[in-house]
Order: C-alpha cells, then sequence, then structure tokens
C-alpha cells in the first residue's frame, strides 16, 4: 500500500502502550474523526463544541455503554497531523480500549498502518521528514543525551541547519537557469565568486554533520566497554560494583569467568554496555578457559572502548608498554585502570611510573567515580551541547556523504568554468540529496518504509 492509498480514510489506533494502565488513549485523525466519536456519545453533541476543549460523557455501542471517557477535539490544520483529529481517554483496560476501537471502525473508520499519523502530519506539512523520523527516536530514548537530541530535531534543529545551504543552491541555480535563457546576450546573473565562497561554509557545516555522526551514534545506541584484563585482576568484581549489585561470580580461583557477562549502566545520560570478560593468560589447557579467552578477544576488538584492568601489584610498567603496543596495533581505543590501590605505597609506586592511568579499588569502592568520569570522556571526548545539532540517522548520513560529494563536484565545476547547463545539473544532483533529508524530493515506497518503522499509534 503507497503512501497515498486511503489518504481520504479516517484512521484509528491506541496511541498509548499497549497493556492494563490507569488510562489508555485511543487517536482518531480524518474528516469523518468527530462525526464518529459524536455517534458514539451523542448526548455531548461534539459537533457543536470549538476545537482544543475537552468533554466528558459515556461512550456507547449499539446502546451499549462502553466507558465514561474525557474526549479531546483538534479541528485542522491546527492538530498534530494537520487534520481533524479527537483523541479519547479512557480506563487502561484492554478489553474497554478493543471495544472502544471496534465501535469506531464500526462507524466508518480504519485501523492506522505504523507511523500514519506522523505521516500524514509529513505530507499535510506539518514537519519535514527529519523532524518526523526524529519523533520515532523521541519515543525510543532511554537516557538524556537521546531525549535531548531527538528533542532538538524534532523541533527543527537539523532542518535549520540544512536550510541556508538549500536556499543558496535554489537561488544559484535560478539564476545559472536564467543566463541559459539569455544565452546569446552573454551575460551572467549568478556572482561565481560569492557562491564559491557560500560553498566553502555549506562544506565545512555538511562536513560537521558528517562528523557528529560518530557521536550520534554512541547517543542512539550507546557505547560498548570491554573489561580485559588477565585472572583475579578483578573485572568481575568491578563489574559488580560499577552495578551496585552481585551481578558476577567472584572468586580467588584463576579462570572463574568462562564466558562474557553484558550490563547496561547510565552514566551523565549515556548507556555504556559492560562486558566482563575471562581473564587471559598464556598457557591455558582448560578447553573452556581457552574458548572464554577467545571470546575476549574476540569481544576487544568489537567493543567501542577498551578497559584493561590491571592488579597493580603484580603487573609492572614493561607489561603495560606491550599492552599499549597490541591495542595500537589492533586499533583498539583503550582506558588502563589499576586495581588494588589499597595504600599510600601502591599510589606512589604508580605515579612515579605511567600517566593517565585510572586507580581505584574496585572492592573498597574507590575511585569509581574517577573511572566513571574516564571512560564517559573516552567515548564523548567533550561535553554534549543541547543546541548541537547531531546526526544519529544513517540514511541522514548516508544523505549527508552524498550532498558533499555534490559540494565538491560544484566547486570544480566552478574551477574548470564548465557551462552553467552542465553547472546547473551538478546544483540539482545537491538539492536532490538535501531533499532527501528533509522530504521535499522522495518518493511513496521510502516514505512507507520510514514510517513503517513507527509504532502503529504514532
Amino acid at each position: 500500500m503507497n503512501a497515498l492509498t486511503g489518504w481520504e480514510d479516517t484512521i484509528v489506533a491506541l496511541a498509548t502502550a499497549p497493556g492494563v494502565s490507569a488510562i489508555g488513549v485511543i487517536r482518531l485523525s480524518g474528516n469523518q474523526s468527530w462525526q464518529i466519536v459524536d455517534m458514539l456519545m451523542p448526548k455531548t453533541k461534539l459537533l457543536t463544541k470549538e476545537s482544543h476543549t475537552i468533554h466528558f460523557g459515556l461512550l456507547k455501542h449499539e446502546g451499549e455503554p462502553i466507558d465514561e471517557v474525557l474526549v479531546s477535539l483538534f479541528k485542522g490544520p491546527k492538530s498534530y497531523t494537520g487534520e481533524d483529529v479527537v483523541e479519547i481517554s479512557s480506563h487502561g483496560s484492554p478489553y474497554i480500549q478493543e471495544q472502544i476501537i471496534k465501535a469506531c471502525l464500526f462507524r466508518g473508520a480504519r485501523l492506522a498502518r505504523a507511523g500514519e499519523f506522523t505521516q500524514r502530519a509529513f505530507l499535510n506539512g506539518k514537519m519535514d521528514l527529519a523532524q518526523a523520523e526524529s519523533v520515532a527516536d523521541m519515543i525510543e530514548a532511554n537516557t538524556a543525551a537521546s531525549h535531548r537530541t531527538a528533542l532538538h530535531n524534532m523541533r527543527g534543529g537539523f532542518s535549520v541547519e540544512l536550510s541556508n545551504l538549500r536556499e543558496q543552491l535554489v537561488r544559484f541555480a535560478a539564476l545559472i537557469e536564467l543566463e541559459l535563457d539569455f544565452a546569446m546576450e552573454d551575460v551572467e546573473f549568478a556572482n561565481r565568486e560569492t557562491f564559491y565562497e557560500s560553498l566553502k561554509e555549506s562544506a565545512i557545516l555538511t562536513k560537521k554533520l558528517l562528523d557528529s555522526f560518530v557521536l550520534g551514534n554512541v547517543i542512539r545506541n550507546g557505547v560498548s566497554v570491554a573489561i580485559i584484563g588477565k585472572p583475579n585482576a578483578g573485572k568481575s568484581t568491578l563489574l559488580n560494583t560499577l552495578l551496585n549489585e552481585e551481578r558476577a561470580i567472584v572468586s580467588d580461583i584463576a579462570g572463574t569467568t568462562r564466558d562474557t557477562i553484558e550490563e547496561t549502566i547510565n552514566i551523565h545520560g549515556i548507556l555504556f554496555r559492560l562486558i566482563d570478560t575471562a581473564g587471559i593468560r598464556e598457557g591455558v589447557v582448560d578447553s573452556i578457559e581457552h574458548i572464554g579467552i577467545e571470546k575476549s578477544l574476540e569481544k576487544m576488538k568489537q567493543a567501542n572502548l577498551v578497559v584493561y584492568l590491571f592488579d597493580v601489584n603484580t603487573e609492572g610498567d614493561e607489561e603495560l608498554q606491550e599492552k599499549e603496543a597490541y591495542f595500537k596495533k589492533e586499533g583498539v581505543r583503550f582506558l588502563f585502570v589499576a586495581n588494588k590501590v589499597d595504600s599510600e605505597d601502591q599510589e606512589n609506586k604508580l605515579e612515579s611510573g605511567r600517566q593517565n592511568i585510572v586507580k581505584l579499588s574496585a572492592k573498597h569502592k574507590r575511585g569509581i567515580e574517577d573511572l566513571k568520569m574516564s571512560i564517559y570522556n573516552h567515548a564523548i571526548n567533550g561535553k554534549i551541547n543541547p543546541d548541537q545539532t547531531i546526526v544519529t540517522n544513517l540514511r541522514h548520513h548516508q544523505a549527508l556523504e552524498k550532498i558533499i560529494q555534490s559540494i565538491d563536484a560544484i566547486h570544480q565545476g566552478l574551477d574548470d568554468k564548465i557551462p552553467g547547463d552542465l553547472l546547473a545539473i551538478e546544483i540539482r544532483t545537491c538539492l536532490f540529496h538535501l531533499g532527501e533529508i528533509t522530504g521535499e524530493i522522495s518518493n511513496e515506497d521510502k516514505l512507507d518504509f520510514i514510517f513503517s518503522k513507527f509504532c502503529i499509534g504514532k
């Protein structure tokens, strides 16, 4: 079913999460939404009421009462979808919600497809495609950082960044094409020099947005942190201390951890996936422990950050140098953490040696906050600005890569003084890729795919 099929229909769906709750909200959108609910609540006379008002009444179907509800009315275009919208707040029984939806279907509504409410908002010009996609990000946000980023983009932050570039390209393309109409007169309407300079600024902006995707990926998907080290370095104790619960088995017997254990922790609004691994040592005969070590090395290479935990009493600077060389060779981002720093002598031993080591005692829970901050800084490389536009969507990142390629092609065209008709083609290509992000240029199949990833009631 394409994006425009059923456009005239009135749609209905549960807008709140399914399951038992205090209240549930059923949403209708379309030109018959007010009439449908009015037929279910004739005594309330909803058709005589004003937009943006709330009304209490008994909702019935075929003369049988279903529930006492609150009905919120929104007249298009001043609504979420840009159409007439009704939101029915009922008691949160799944049975009651099902009966209300069935009653609306009986009166002429149809069930909404996944994301259809937001898709209608986009098609009615209430938001562009980048804003619409950020609605889904907002729903899925599970940390402060992902919430701030989604809210910034939903309010048009990302779109504003792109609008100036689009405006410049459209204006210059129009002037170039005007020149083509006066080709015989050999006139020049478009100032190439000014456009060249503005393109430089646009390239800087686009590159900045592209580079933000690394941070955006961290915000959206979290950071995987592999805790690596020799047996009995205290990896499981550290995991339990970070989580503040006994998640991993702790023992003095070397090789106790045979498989990887994964848990999540929120540090300053960023989700970190902590992976406790089997201790890595040489000369292992036990086949099961050997498999555990292989898994540890695999997790190490897959992780965004490796925390190499070592016992300050048994590992010296020479071994750390070997580990550092190995990590760099494998292209692994790492952080050295000295454990069992339980006395002033052990503290002094580190002070006289290698710098930039986090010192802690996992058993006595000392230095844990310093470790959290170091992990956060290694992942974020600076604080997140709430007003900063951060790209979190892979589709946007791919389009931005095409945009920067198009800008380079336009630059090259200006350098080579190519004819105006060829330059106009390059500009139109860049505009097309910009439109892929905002939805100003798109196709129905792509829209269906994007909105199908939304929940039904959104």
